[in-house]
């Protein structure tokens, strides 16, 4: 398809000056974001001085209200409302200040800038901070937040001072169940738990959901006139009804089909782990002499670090859970004990880049290979899981394409019809690499995600300069 719904010349033009104008715009409201977050962070401080200087036994807290109140009531907002923006823009201004300059000049956004923030909380150091923002900010400026966000936590783990390990059995304590009242009857029930158990138990309802749907659809269209109404409920509804059966009944008897269908279903959770992690629970490499840290590799020290033999061992990185959460050691350990099998991906010792993927049995080493290299939907932006992907030829195989990694790449099924039915059009090139085309001729380049593993430098290769 060569036009946008058949659209004019004209048209096409007025369509490339309004992305060019949105984009212009996106930056402004950027550029007044940070503007209004360094006055917010200013008004914090003032308070804080204020109340310094008057020796305040509160330590600032009346000060503060008082100032919120002032800015709340010219602007006809609550005063608990901007005082929580005042404490969010001096987290950012005074712990992140290059996050809030990048944001300032437009090169982010403030959804950008929260993703970093929020990844980057927990580093004490101000050093760490620094490192951790300047590389945050460089993906940023090239990423939607939503795939900022795995990609930041990923980052902010190098330079994290506790293990996961040591972080997640703190963290386990803080796990419960709690409800709130809503309107109209209803009300929510939300837990917080270990990040594995929480996919799994979802993904376990997303398959019975699934399986009762199809099961439920079967048997409406086997059935006679005289049936009773199709179960027109949505996998959403399905969910949240699974749910509460098992939680009232301990086991889905109002859901289950006659063969005892949704009793045989297990949840499926995908755990992504360096061999040398999974070997030792401290995340420390076996034999520090074999390696040196140099700035930007993963998982080996700190950017920043001195480029001679390290001293000491450097850390590795976590598990991840479908490439996304960072989890203990103890518990990807457990789970990898337990799989039927694993796919083992092998990565370049030097740059980290995949360069296959396979098993003992190899059975769909293809698909395996092109889900760890992609990780996620390959449009820009996206960032839907591969698994839940479909694998496109990028050259149709109707025209000679290849059935190869080289010409697949993974789509989310909204990205793939339309890479079939509009003027996007994609182009692999080497390394996985994809460069999209739009309709108004702008070029977009997509690269795979980086894969959760460790990097060597050789000492005795020269740096170059």
């Amino acid at each position: 398809m060569t036009a946008l719904l058949h659209a004019t010349d004209s048209q096409m033009a007025m369509l490339a000056d309004l992305v060019a104008s949105l984009e212009a715009a996106e930056a402004t409201l950027s550029s007044m974001h940070a503007a209004r977050d360094g006055m917010l962070a200013m008004a914090g401080r003032l308070a804080i001085d204020i109340a310094r200087e008057a020796a305040h036994p509160d330590h600032g807290d009346m000060a503060i209200r008082t100032v919120a109140t002032e800015i709340g009531a010219a602007q006809h907002l609550s005063d608990r409302t901007i005082e929580r923006r005042m404490a969010d823009a001096s987290w950012l201004v005074e712990r992140f200040p290059s996050v809030w300059e990048a944001q300032g000049a437009g090169r982010i956004s403030g959804a950008h800038a929260r993703v970093i923030v929020d990844a980057g909380a927990h580093l004490d150091d101000a050093a760490d901070r620094r490192a951790y923002a300047a590389e945050a900010v460089a993906i940023a400026e090239t990423e939607s937040p939503n795939r900022l966000r795995r990609l930041a936590r990923r980052l902010a783990e190098r330079f994290q001072e506790r293990t996961v390990s040591e972080r997640h059995r703190e963290a386990r304590k803080g796990r419960r169940v709690w409800a709130r009242d809503l309107d109209d009857g209803m009300a929510e029930l939300a837990t917080r738990g270990p990040a594995a158990l929480i996919h799994g138990m979802f993904d376990r309802l997303s398959q019975m959901a699934h399986a009762v749907k199809k099961d439920n659809a079967h048997a409406a269209r086997d059935a006679g006139p005289d049936a009773p109404p199709a179960d027109e409920r949505t996998i959403d509804q399905l969910r949240a009804d699974l749910l509460a059966d098992l939680l009232l009944t301990g086991t889905p008897a109002g859901h289950d089909t006659t063969d005892g269908l949704l009793g045989e279903i297990r949840a499926r959770v995908e755990v992504s782990v360096p061999v040398m992690s999974l070997m030792d629970d401290d995340r420390k490499a076996p034999d520090a002499a074999a390696f040196v840290r140099t700035p930007g590799d993963a998982g080996c020290g700190r950017p920043g670090d001195s480029t001679s033999p390290s001293t000491s061992p450097p850390t590795l990185p976590p598990a991840l859970l479908d490439g996304t959460m960072p989890i203990d050691i103890t518990t990807a350990r457990r789970l990898a004990g337990s799989a039927m099998g694993w796919d083992r991906v092998l990565t370049h010792p030097i740059s980290g880049a995949l360069l296959a993927v396979d098993r003992y049995r190899p059975s769909e080493q293809l698909r395996r290979h092109l889900r760890a290299r992609d990780q996620r939907c390959r449009f820009p932006g996206c960032g839907i899981g591969a698994r839940k992907c479909d694998l496109d030829h990028n050259h149709a195989a109707s025209t000679g394409g290849a059935t190869a990694d080289m010409n697949l790449a993974a789509f989310c099924r909204r990205h793939h019809m339309l890479k079939h039915h509009s003027p996007w059009h994609v182009e692999q090139r080497a390394g996985g690499v994809l460069e999209w085309t739009s309709p108004t001729g702008r070029s977009y380049v997509d690269r795979p995600p980086p894969q959760n593993t460790v990097t060597f430098t050789d000492s005795t290769v020269p740096a170059p300069f």
